[in-house]
Parts: structure tokens; sequence; C-alpha cells
């Protein structure tokens, strides 16, 4: 394999002659949120011509809220997702604090939003590592399609898988206990939470602790171990170099809640520090193409061509300065040493970083459920009404942007999401494209070969259905069958939205 980068490989993303091409489709994609697939385009020679990652479902949310109260946001949008509910309820929750006046809410709203989001990413990350991405680290990329999958897993690691499903438990039993329930509950209200905990809610999340760090520890250990076994081999699949974007504390701490826009270069060059992230239109824009329904975002400064950048537990552990939980940082030390003259920009190591997180949300739960002021009743804070929220928050894929006007009666006029997938939707096809050069170009092409795309898509952690949002872009095709298949009508929708039969 070699270390490809965006301009080695941006050739493949259109091919000349697709006509004449012979193509191979991965449909669906297999252990991700959501439906996509990846198409491929060969010559005779088994030569890539063209690799795409496609998502082919649309949901419409940024349409259809329009019209609503603002205040139905934060349990009209979580509806997104049933894996990172809690995420999208958060971000709305904050970009309705905005509409509301609210800037600053109680300590005690804060830290009650602040435990939920920690829940949130705990259980998250325990998902992905455990259940979809470990059968592929611990049997192999090619490994016996029988076996690489989670049952596999239950049956050659049950202590691993079970440890897998209590720390996601874990984490969705702090939701829970924050919001009502563990899926589509309720927190966040214009200014604050609607209710605080109490002492017994405290002891009950208290009494499992110890246990989640410490397996929290070992997953690090097992995620580190995974990739240092094939350190040469994992550093190089996949990899693409790019600026990676967080938000981070005003201190350069990681900051999962609130912070400020931070973007670092490969050489580590701070190309935008801690900015304001209500300017975040100020400094991304969005394409649409017309082989998916995902945008395509890019940082205005370096252009549509060279502005693909990377959001995530990867992003977010090579841009911060330092972690604020002893145990998390002493494993970022170890892992910024992995490439200590720039970022760490290996694909594959998402699931280490991912684990360094995981690891992090447990120190910070227990550092919370020790906080007076998560059993404290100021609950609301109340202002002056604003046209415009914008609520930014680090959800467990990466940065995600909700972004809203309203009329003077309150109901929403325009939504913009930027979810974390979107974000790294460039970057996702880039390491398809990469895999794609370095493993198939001129073979035959194996099942073992077609998992590696998916591996790359994979480490991004993708949720596919919460990132479909560019209504009108891609093109439709309706047909009107008989019974015995005869085609009577048919209408087509072409990207400019063009009808014609």
């Amino acid at each position: 394999m070699t270390d490809s980068t965006p301009t080695d490989i941006s050739r493949l993303e259109t091919a000349e002659h697709p006509e004449n091409l012979r193509r191979i489709a991965i449909e669906p994609l297999t252990r991700v949120e959501g439906h996509g697939k990846v198409t491929l385009l060969l010559d005779h020679d088994n030569r890539i011509q063209q690799a795409r990652l496609h998502i082919v479902e649309f949901r419409g949310f940024e349409k259809f809220i329009q019209g609503r109260p603002y205040w139905e946001l934060p349990v009209l949008v979580q509806r997104l997702c049933g894996i990172c509910p809690v995420s999208h309820h958060l971000a709305a929750g904050k970009a309705i604090d905005q509409l509301a006046g609210v800037d600053q809410l109680t300590p005690t709203a804060e830290k009650v939003r602040r435990l939920m989001h920690y829940g949130q990413i705990l259980q998250s990350h325990a998902l992905h590592f455990f259940h979809l991405s470990s059968p592929d680290l611990l049997f192999g990329f090619d490994s016996d399609i029988g076996q690489r999958n989670v049952v596999g897993l239950i049956e050659q690691h049950p202590d691993l898988a079970k440890q897998g499903v209590l720390l996601r438990k874990f984490g969705q039993e702090v939701i829970r206990v924050t919001a009502g329930k563990r899926i589509h509950g309720t927190c966040a209200i214009p200014g604050g939470v609607n209710k605080s905990l109490d002492s017994s809610e405290r002891n009950y999340l208290q009494q499992d602790l110890p246990q989640m760090i410490r397996w929290g520890q070992e997953a690090l250990s097992l995620a580190q171990n995974l990739f240092l076994e094939a350190r040469e081999q994992h550093r190089r699949f996949a990899r693409i170099d790019t600026p990676m974007m967080s938000l981070c504390r005003d201190d350069g701490a990681l900051e999962l809640y609130h912070g400020g826009l931070r973007v670092v270069t490969g050489d580590g060059h701070k190309l935008l520090d801690r900015i304001d992230s209500r300017e975040y239109h100020r400094h991304i824009r969005e394409q649409v193409k017309s082989w998916s329904y995902m945008k395509f975002p890019y940082l205005q400064q370096l252009g549509p061509e060279h502005g693909s950048y990377r959001v995530g537990p990867l992003a977010r552990v090579n841009s911060c300065d330092y972690i604020d939980t002893p145990l998390a940082e002493r494993a970022r030390v170890e892992f910024r040493a992995l490439e200590p003259d720039g970022l760490v920009q290996s694909t594959l190591a998402y699931h280490w970083a991912r684990m360094i997180e995981l690891l992090h949300c447990a120190e910070k739960i227990e550092q919370l459920l020790d906080d007076p002021d998560l059993l404290g009743s100021d609950l609301q804070q109340s202002g002056e009404m604003r046209p415009r929220g914008i609520g930014v928050i680090e959800a467990p894929r990466g940065t995600l942007i909700h972004d809203y006007e309203i009329n003077p009666d309150g109901l929403v006029t325009r939504a913009n999401l930027i979810v974390s997938t979107t974000h790294n939707n460039r970057a996702m096809n880039e390491s398809v494209r990469t895999v794609a050069a370095d493993l198939f170009d001129g073979r035959e092409i194996s099942e073992g070969m077609l998992n590696s795309i998916e591996v790359a898509v994979r480490a991004y952690d993708p949720c596919l259905s919460c990132a479909t949002h560019a209504l009108g872009k891609m093109p439709l095709v309706v047909e009107l069958q008989e019974p015995d298949g005869r085609i009577i009508d048919r209408l087509i929708k072409d990207t400019r939205g063009e009808l014609s039969r």
C-alpha cells in the first residue's frame, strides 16, 4: 500500500467513459447506521476508473420542520436517528436557547445536559467498537464472512461481547435518568432542562462506575494493541492526509459540549482556532453532487478541490492540547506519539481515539455525579426572543451543527443541519478511493477485498440516515409497470429538478 493523498486519487471520482466499464456494487453497506452503497467501475484489465460512496435514502428533516414551533425542535429532530438521538436533541436544545435569548444556562441545567451527553457518547462508542467494528479487527478483513459478525464475536469472545453490551447499557441508563427514556426522551427545553437528578438516581449510577472505568481501560488497551499489532499496515490502510476540525475549550482542552471551532492542518498549523462556532457559515461551504443525497462540505479557505476535512474522535484527539481527565490524557499522549511530527492521519486510528473518548466520558460521568449541582432546582433561564439560533455540539461521530431561523410567531422558517457524517463525506469517499487504488487495481476481486472498502467506511462510524439532506439534487426515475412487467409510463427528474418523460 501507499500513502495516497486526496490529489492522488481525485481522478477516481468520475470516469471519463463509464458506459464502457464494468460495475461492481457493494450494496448495502453493512454494520453501519442507515443505507448506503459503494460503486466501483473497472476497465477490462480490472483497473479502477471510478469509486464512489453513495447515500441512497432521503429524510428531509430540514424541510418538514419548517412551520413548527421552535420549542418542539429538540423532540422532533432527535427522530433523525435511534443511535444518536441525544446529540440531535442537545444540538437543537443549544439552538433554541439562543432563540429564547439565553446565552448561559444555570449550573444545574448545563451539568444535567453534559451528563446526558457523556452517556450518549459512551454508549454509542461502545456499540460501534464492540459490535460493528471489532469483528474486522479481531478476525481479519478477509476472514470467513460467517464468522466476521456480532454472532461470531459472541461465540469466540463472549466476555468482550458482554462488556460491550454492559458498557452500552450503562450509557443508556445515564440517558434514561436524565431524559426519562433511553431513546427519544426529553431533557432540553428553551433555556434549560425539565428535571434534575435526585440522590437515588445519582447513587444508582455511581454503583457501576468503577467497573465501567475498568472496562473502558481494557477496551482502550484492546483498540491500541490491535492497531499496533500490524502498525504499518494499519497506519497506511485507507490513509488520507486532511485537516481536522473539532470544538475545543478556551484553554485548548478536549471539549464535547460547548467550545470554539478549531481546524488543524496535517503539520499541526491551526488554520482556525477557537472561533465562535455560531460563525461556522463563514468558514464552511457545502456542495451537492448528482450521485448522492449527502452534501459535500469543504473549508472555504482551502476551496472545494482541497478543502476536505475530518471530524470525530480522530479529529478531536488530534486537535486538542490536552484532555482534562487523567486516564484519557495519559492515553492521548501515547496516541499522539504515533506521529510525533504531525497529526495521526491513519483512518483505522479512529477506533483507538474512540476508546480514548469512551474512557474520558466514563471519567467525566464520575466527576459530575460527585457534583451537588446535579441535584439542584434552578433549571431554566429566560430572555428576549431572537430570530436565529445555532447549536453546535460534538456528537459521537463529530461536530454537529443545527441552525434555525424563526418568524415573530416562533415558527421555524429555515433550517440547516450539518451532521457529523456529512462533514466526513469527502474524506470517506477519499478513503474508499485509496483502498480501491491500493488493493483492487489490476487484480481479481474477492469478497475480502470488497469488505476492505466497508472497513474503511466503518472506521468513520457513519450515521448515513442522519446525513441525507440534499433534496432535489439526485436524479430520479419513476416507472409504472403492468403486472406482466410492461412499462406503460416513465417520469424522469434530472439533477436540475426538471421533469421529462
